[in-house]
């Protein structure tokens, strides 16, 4: 739920998560109603542009790329050579020109169900979307669960589930279903990532996630918090699951080589994020 206040302030009122997170805003750019959802655009005093889906902050000129970069680059330097990465959702780009950066990367498709989403980045966010035009890119409007049903057996490296949270059109990304197809798209090896919510607010949901990964074969999981400044608690998480193997650490010397710059990412961050906190400790091991 979202309210525009007469003070100019956007809210989102969490009524799940008994809280409620505001920006304060000049004035609002545009608004679509999709067929799946409704898209809005607005300019704030300090965070930039803003989109609003269904009345939920998603992304925001000042922070995307604490999420960007988390839900990228930890999966890729865990995977010894990723070279063909799918992305389920992601509309608004970042996470596709995230993973760009990794010149060993040779194929990256993107299949979102919202043109419109792309559409407002494109307008809104154009930073985001600076190598959609890359030639090893493909973005695609369409059912991701779908593409993931009909993927060829192990042909993939690395999927990143970048999607909204479980309702209405990212209902379907959180099911046993959906990481069988996954599951078996991936090669020996493969990493699946996927945005896990708050272990602080939704841990039945990130439970729910992890125990379903493990029921359909991934074998080994690792959740890693991040920052997330306008997303409920301001902590949410992604999680990793691998196929056939244990992870094994990630290619250190190729973080620190990396010839790419990143905002938040790092060694001593993606080792941060592997040093799982008490709270989620307890609550996997029950």
């Amino acid at each position: 739920m979202a309210n525009l206040e007469a003070n100019r302030w956007f809210t989102e009122i969490s009524d799940r998560d008994g809280s409620a997170f505001s920006l304060r805003v000049n004035k609002k750019l545009d608004e679509i109603q999709s067929p799946f959802q409704k898209v809005e655009m607005f300019e704030t005093t300090d965070f930039g542009n803003l989109m609003i889906i269904d009345g939920c902050t998603m992304v925001s000129t000042r922070e995307n790329f604490f999420y960007h970069e988390m839900m990228s680059h930890p999966a890729l330097f865990s995977h010894p050579a990723p070279k063909n990465v799918v992305i389920i959702g992601g509309g608004d780009c970042g996470t596709l020109r995230e993973v760009l950066k990794h010149p060993g990367v040779e194929k990256v498709t993107q299949i979102d169900i919202d043109e419109v989403v792309t559409q407002m980045s494109l307008k809104y966010f154009p930073e985001l979307c600076e190598s959609n035009n890359d030639p090893r890119a493909t973005v695609m409007f369409d059912d991701g669960i779908k593409y993931m049903r009909e993927a060829e057996a192990e042909s993939i490296d690395v999927i990143i589930v970048d999607g909204t949270d479980p309702v209405g059109p990212g209902e379907g990304l959180f099911n046993h279903a959906f990481y069988k197809s996954c599951l078996a798209a991936l090669r020996t090896g493969g990493i699946m990532i996927q945005q896990s919510e708050s272990p602080l607010m939704h841990m039945p949901l990130l439970l729910e996630m992890r125990d379903a990964m493990l029921e359909i074969g991934f074998v080994d999981l690792q959740t890693l918090p991040f920052p997330q400044p306008i997303y409920p608690s301001g902590l949410w998480s992604a999680t990793m699951a691998r196929k056939d193997e244990k992870f094994a650490g990630f290619r250190e010397q190729d973080v620190d080589n990396a010839t790419f710059d990143t905002e938040y990412y790092n060694t001593g961050i993606h080792k941060g994020a592997l040093a799982t906190p008490n709270f989620m400790k307890r609550a996997f091991e029950k």
